[in-house]
């Protein structure tokens, strides 16, 4: 059985994958009995749409500057965070998603039986560990990704390795205690602390503001006078830009708002708590979601959004992706689809993915590279499920 709460608006996917428990759409029922019949079969990312090849590596950063905010014994704030990067070539070794342990933690968490409790760890990705990066120096616009409350950064894998395979430097952040499962170098594995704290807005509110503090610390390490990849002198310290999804999403408006470093910001399906000022905020914003949550004038959730809406003074796009659900702007959209298990989307989780990937990349090559992108300004053909949303009239086409 599944558990989906909602709390302000936020909807929190507390298990790892979204059982149905009400009428399943066909579509979805169709792609549940295939993924039945294929078993417990090895499960994989689509590939990358860019032309170049994928590097990646993991760093361990340590910020001695602030306790952890969640275990306060601890006096330092460590981190784990994964590197994606366009490279020369491929490599030799594919990059693991992550661990068996973390597979099965996060399996356990969602209450999912049905699937080997390593399934998740052999996913097959598309970037190589340690390939030699391509670039010339400060020629990589970065962006930092980080993912939903409970979730590992590696949901956000798909994402990361399609937009370095464009030229991009990513950064995903795994922010620790917030997260059912964060492995360190030395073989610890942490737990998801907040997970058993309750919630309520100004909690939710605290959360976005300790990752903006994560996404900050961050940005020093690989920007700052001795940075920790020996590969940072191609990033463009001048071309930073956020995104994340659910918690992670929302707390790209906190990062914003902390750190001018941060160019442009995306928030994937995520309610927002952590309110813009009355001077406004004049950074390009978009806001990517599903219609059940999101659509103007209907419930809470999307209030969160308009409220932002009248403060965000600068370039900013409201879509809305029909027939998805939370999941379906990850991995786990296309992860669900591949072992058999009901995520309640009306919408195949590859076929969401693509769009996730080509509207992101399409945000970050207009505000990062200022290249146009007429995909931004309209409806498209291409994308008919994509909705363009005007909160002034509560409407979207």
């Amino acid at each position: 059985m599944h558990r989906v709460i909602v709390r302000r608006g936020l909807a929190v996917v507390t298990g790892l994958l979204t059982l149905a428990v009400c009428a399943v759409p066909a579509a979805a029922q169709s792609r549940a009995a295939a993924g039945s019949a294929a078993g417990a079969a090895v499960p994989y990312l689509p590939e990358p749409t860019g032309p170049q090849a994928v590097g990646t590596t993991s760093l361990y950063l340590k910020d001695t500057s602030r306790p952890d905010p969640w275990v306060p014994s601890v006096k330092a704030r460590e981190l784990m965070v994964s590197l994606w990067y366009p490279a020369k070539a491929p490599g030799r070794k594919r990059a693991p998603y992550m661990t068996p342990k973390e597979s099965e933690l996060l399996l356990k968490d969602g209450e999912i039986t049905s699937v080997p409790a390593d399934i998740l760890s052999k996913t097959r990705t598309h970037a190589f560990l340690d390939a030699k990066p391509a670039g010339r120096k400060r020629s990589l616009p970065l962006v930092v990704l980080s993912p939903g409350h409970s979730k590992p950064r590696s949901e956000l894998t798909a994402l990361g390795e399609d937009l370095a395979s464009r030229g991009y430097a990513v950064v995903a952040i795994d922010h620790t205690y917030e997260n059912v499962a964060t492995t360190f170098p030395d073989g610890r594995v942490t737990t998801c602390v907040t997970c058993e704290i309750k919630k309520n807005p100004a909690w939710w509110a605290t959360l976005a503001k300790s990752r903006a503090a994560d996404v900050s610390f961050v940005l020093d390490e690989l920007t700052g006078s001795q940075p920790k990849w020996k590969h940072a002198g191609l990033i463009d310290r001048s071309r930073i830009a956020m995104a994340g999804h659910s918690a992670g999403g929302a707390s790209a408006v906190a990062a914003l708002l902390a750190d001018s470093r941060i160019r442009a910001g995306i928030d994937i399906d995520g309610t927002t708590e952590v309110e813009i000022p009355e001077a406004g905020l004049a950074r390009p914003f978009l806001f990517l979601g599903k219609p059940a949550t999101y659509t103007p004038g209907q419930g809470d959730a999307a209030a969160t959004w308009e409220r932002d809406w009248k403060l965000l003074t600068g370039w900013k796009r409201w879509l809305l992706v029909t027939g998805a659900e939370h999941t379906s702007f990850t991995d786990l959209g296309v992860l669900v689809d591949q072992l058999g298990i009901e995520d309640g989307a009306d919408i195949p989780g590859e076929r969401a993915m693509k769009i996730t990937r080509r509207y992101v990349a399409s945000f970050f090559d207009l505000h990062l590279r200022k290249k146009p992108q007429p995909l931004l300004d309209k409806p498209s053909a291409s994308y008919p499920e994509v909705k363009f949303c005007a909160p002034e009239t509560k409407t979207c086409a």
